[in-house]
């Protein structure tokens, strides 16, 4: 049984939460496969709404198992809060919740070190989320890190202390002052630790490829989105995994041929939140009508997310980068009541014209060529079918599907998971 993947194919806040949770009922394990509680996924049902950072959004559905694996990076004192959130909601997640031993732990001085490189830069800033992921996976690929599975060892403590220590030292070598009093950070960060510790350790490699021998049904959720992937993304302005395919084989020990279907996640049109560049971007009425309507702040961050039209050239290279076979479009219901709606087609690129994502897109380098479509004003909230979606956006789905060469599977109209539409 093949692994199917959905992945987010823009700079995040696709919708992947909530596509998740509608196709959860065809699986029996939802894995994540990397990034940690940078991510955000909102989840509407039932009058309520839940955003999850780390635990995979299947954990609401009763019989669905849900794997945190090995590329994730878990920050105990999140994690213990994401799980109290799932206490108050009744939701019984100790027998359906496994955690890779594989699994780096996010630390106290961790998020320290995030917070004085970002200040340091000043001016020069990624935008951070300022969670510790970065040196985090630093630590990984340094071989310094502490796993999940270090837990279940007599020496972990030491380990801990040691990196602490060397964390300490490291935050005298930043121009900044950061105020801090680890005595309370390590009392809250213990209190995680022992929260994560009544949950079930496992090897999530071996797990999940016994369950593909069973013909087990899994979907791989990513984070983040494509154009923040550490190797394809707008780089220095890009998160610090591999959030396209490839990071679904590394993150969760599974072999690049046991992938079938990859499903990504975008938008109807462009948002970013924090630096980096931003093509599209738009700084006018239609940018603030946008974020307004589309109410475009980030899940985990809060900050307002910068909004702009859909940008194919970039979407054409996310989905060639992830060998993308069903796309999903979100936020079209967002779209309604422009009169006229843009679509980028074409770089200008150093004086020539382009058609794919060149290394470099600041502004300085690169411009858009658009092509415009008629907009429509109906309200897609309420409509259930896709013989009720009108001409014009029908018009518009199918140009994006003519220039990707991809369907457009599901066409999501509003926030709840009934708001979703099957074409």
């Amino acid at each position: 049984m093949a692994v199917n993947l959905l992945l987010g194919l823009q700079w995040g806040d696709e919708g992947k939460g909530k596509i998740v949770d509608v196709l959860t009922k065809n699986y029996d394990i939802i894995a994540r496969f990397q990034g940690g509680p940078n991510a955000g996924h909102t989840l509407i049902f039932d009058g309520n709404k839940h955003v999850l950072h780390t635990i995979p959004s299947g954990i609401f559905h009763e019989n669905t198992k849900n794997v945190v694996g090995n590329g994730v990076v878990i920050d105990p004192v999140i994690f213990k809060k994401e799980l109290e959130n799932l206490d108050q909601h009744d939701v019984n997640y100790t027998d359906k919740l496994l955690i890779s031993r594989k699994a780096h732990i996010i630390l106290p001085t961790h998020r320290l070190l995030d917070a004085a490189s970002e200040t340091s830069k000043g001016k020069a800033k990624i935008g951070s989320t300022l969670k510790g992921i970065g040196p985090t996976y630093m630590d990984k690929t340094g071989r310094n890190g502490i796993r999940v599975g270090d837990l279940e060892l007599d020496n972990w403590k030491e380990k801990y202390n040691a990196l602490t220590a060397k964390h300490i030292k490291m935050l005298d070598f930043f121009d900044v002052q950061i105020e801090y009093n680890l005595e309370e950070l390590e009392a809250e960060f213990c209190e995680g630790i022992d929260k994560l510790k009544t949950l079930e350790f496992i090897d999530s490699e071996e797990y999940l490829n016994n369950a593909i021998k069973e013909k087990k049904t899994i979907l791989a959720e990513g984070a983040q989105g494509s154009l923040l992937d550490i190797d394809f993304g707008t780089y220095p302005y890009v998160t610090s995994s591999n959030t396209t395919a490839a990071g679904a084989c590394t993150g969760l020990g599974i072999a690049p041929n046991r992938i079938g279907d990859v499903f990504g996640i975008f938008k109807a049109y462009t948002t970013r939140v924090g630096s980096g560049p931003f093509p599209t971007e738009l700084f006018d009425e239609d940018g603030e009508t946008m974020g307004r309507v589309g109410h475009e702040f980030g899940a985990t961050t809060g900050r307002p997310r910068r909004c702009g039209w859909l940008d194919l050239v970039a979407l054409k290279y996310a989905i060639q980068v992830n060998g993308v076979t069903q796309l999903m479009m979100m936020k079209a219901d967002v779209l309604s009541g422009f009169s006229k709606i843009k679509v980028c087609t074409s770089y200008n690129y150093k004086g020539e014209e382009i058609a794919h994502l060149p290394y470099n897109i600041e502004p300085v380098n690169v411009s858009v060529n658009y092509t415009e479509f008629k907009g429509w004003k109906a309200d897609l909230t309420k409509m259930t079918s896709k013989e009720e979606l009108p001409e014009n956006l029908m018009q518009y789905i199918e140009f994006i599907e003519k220039e990707t060469g991809v369907p457009v599977k599901i066409v999501s109209v509003g926030p709840d998971r009934k708001q979703t539409i099957l074409r």
